[in-house]
């Protein structure tokens, strides 16, 4: 059956024809209409039949750090919509008594809606055995897992994808010739992000990886890291950088808040929406990304919680791209291990004011949709001259969960010839506040008391609480006990803890590295008090 096009066309379509009757044959009757397919455009995701269709009034984005949605979206068919669905494109009737002009008997086929009773019954189920799975919606052409680019719209088979793109293409030739090629890199490379001003090459080279990882992701399948986009200063093309994979794929964007409860909430919000990229964006100067919820989020395929004001747990495949952007970004906790940091220095006293770009006005030009599509055109390019020439991977490239991933987009960037990925390892290190604070604390310990001396939490806590040096005392003597030099472990209000939270503290960074110092316990067999020492790599 063809649909037409438009909605004013419909009545003059054929329609399939539904007979209804008693409740159960009702409810037979539209269970059998939905699994053959009369509703088109509909399909069953996690036991539930949803519909995708168009979002009409969606605002473009007028800039790159506003949302940037997706053209289509798929929603749970409810009764009030399967209501809507069945009048659009079938003709569900009940067969009524009448007469003939002489006035024989002659029944006649009215047109009704369902009860709702009937419609929410028929929705019931969770086993659609006629619909075709839907597991996503894309909003670029993307690599399927066996390699070949998905790039017809619509419903794709192969992947269970329904491809929506937000810039429609002419389609990417599956062999790439070499002048593609080169052009896509000097478009890319040299044009499109030549003139940023990156701290060094392995920030130009995280960005490319970054703004291609959704093309690749179904491909990989792979665990991806979170994306600290960072400068020193306002106006040094943040926005610009988050806009190229926003405006894409897809972008919503969200405020961050460091209350994780609040966090999880605002993350489950958005897991519904059907886009490729989520932006923190800016965030406070020299805000410290330190969240056990985002940790979460990023090592977790699927993310599931409690709907808001429901007593129900959806569960959402984890298959976007997560960032952060702000002025001095700092990173604590298990974050630093699981970001790849883009960072940004201008260097001049005013960057709003500086000229001679190869592409003038870019914050405006990439919101272009012909600009944009250029990105993408040049893009798909690459991935697809990379896989016909076997998608090399770059061994020895390590970064925990994300290990494969890294090792396939460095064997990508390196067949480009772009190098540097990843190179700002010791930099991400450096912005870690939390290995820092411990650094300098487990220092200390171990210049106070050596490598030699085992303490109790009750012991190190009176070390830090002894007065400050300098402090005189009542007979005018000067007290030398506190060493700690104002490196002692505090809470949120820069109190020294309690004995038990230190010893609470301690024990999670128990045989963890900082820096070259390494922390240790025993516990004794009878008295089960617990010690610790300090220990420096490599002093034996």
């Amino acid at each position: 059956m063809t649909i037409p096009a438009n909605l004013e066309d419909l009545d003059a379509a054929p329609k399939p024809e539904i007979e209804t009757g008693s409740g159960p044959e009702t409810i037979r009757a539209l269970t059998k209409a939905i699994t053959r397919g009369d509703l088109p455009e509909t399909y069953v995701t996690g036991g539930r039949v949803v519909h995708v269709e168009e979002v009409s009034g969606s605002v473009t984005a007028a800039a790159g750090d506003e949302d940037s949605p997706l053209p289509v979206a798929a929603s749970e068919v409810k009764p009030p919509g399967l209501a809507n669905l069945l009048a659009r494109h079938t003709f569900c009737y009940r067969v009524k008594p009448g007469k003939d002009g002489e006035g024989k008997p002659r029944p006649y086929h009215e047109e009704v809606t369902p009860p709702p009773a009937m419609l929410a019954a028929t929705l019931a189920p969770k086993r659609w055995p006629g619909l075709k799975p839907l597991h996503g919606i894309a909003g670029a052409p993307l690599l399927r897992p066996d390699g070949t680019l998905l790039q017809t719209p619509g419903y794709d088979d192969a992947t269970g994808l329904y491809l929506a793109s937000k810039i429609p293409l002419r389609p990417v030739p599956p062999k790439p010739t070499a002048k593609q090629v080169t052009a896509a890199r000097n478009f890319l490379f040299r044009r499109f992000l030549g003139d940023f001003p990156w701290v060094s090459d392995a920030d130009k080279a995280n960005y490319i990886g970054v703004i291609a990882t959704p093309i690749l992701r179904r491909y990989l399948r792979t665990l991806i890291p979170f994306v600290v986009y960072t400068a020193t200063m306002a106006s040094s093309g943040k926005t610009i950088l988050t806009s190229g994979p926003g405006m894409l794929y897809g972008q919503r964007v969200l405020t961050w808040t460091n209350d994780d409860a609040e966090l999880r909430k605002t993350i489950t919000s958005v897991m519904a929406d059907p886009v490729g990229t989520v932006v923190f964006d800016n965030l406070a100067e020299g805000s410290v990304i330190d969240s056990p919820v985002l940790a979460r989020l990023i090592t977790d395929r699927t993310w599931a919680d409690r709907l808001l004001s429901k007593n129900v747990t959806a569960s959402y495949a984890n298959d976007r791209l997560w960032s952060a952007t702000g002025n001095n970004l700092r990173l604590g906790g298990d974050m630093p291990s699981r970001t790849v940091l883009i960072r940004l220095n201008p260097d001049v006293p005013h960057p709003e004011e500086r000229t001679g770009f190869a592409i003038p006005n870019l914050d405006h030009w990439i919101l272009d949709p012909a600009n944009q599509r250029q990105v993408l055109w040049h893009l798909l390019v690459l991935v697809l001259d990379w896989t016909g020439n076997g998608a090399p991977v770059k061994k020895g490239v390590t970064m925990r969960q994300f290990t494969p991933w890294a090792e396939a987009v460095g064997g990508f960037l390196d067949h480009h010839e772009i190098g540097g990925f990843l190179a700002n390892v010791e930099d991400v290190r450096k912005a870690d506040d939390d290995d820092a604070m411990w650094t300098a604390f487990l220092a200390r310990w171990h210049k106070i008391f050596g490598g030699g001396k085992w303490l109790t939490a009750r012991e190190l806590r009176q070390s830090g609480t002894a007065p400050e040096r300098g402090e005189k005392l009542w007979d005018g003597s000067v007290i030398e006990a506190n060493k700690w030099d104002g490196l002692f472990l505090t809470d949120q209000r820069g109190n020294v803890p309690s004995e038990v939270s230190i010893g609470k503290r301690l024990t999670g960074h128990m045989d963890r590295y900082h820096g070259s110092y390494v922390l240790r316990s025993s516990q004794d067999l009878h008295t089960k008090v617990r010690t610790w020492q300090v220990q420096e790599y490599g002093s034996g």
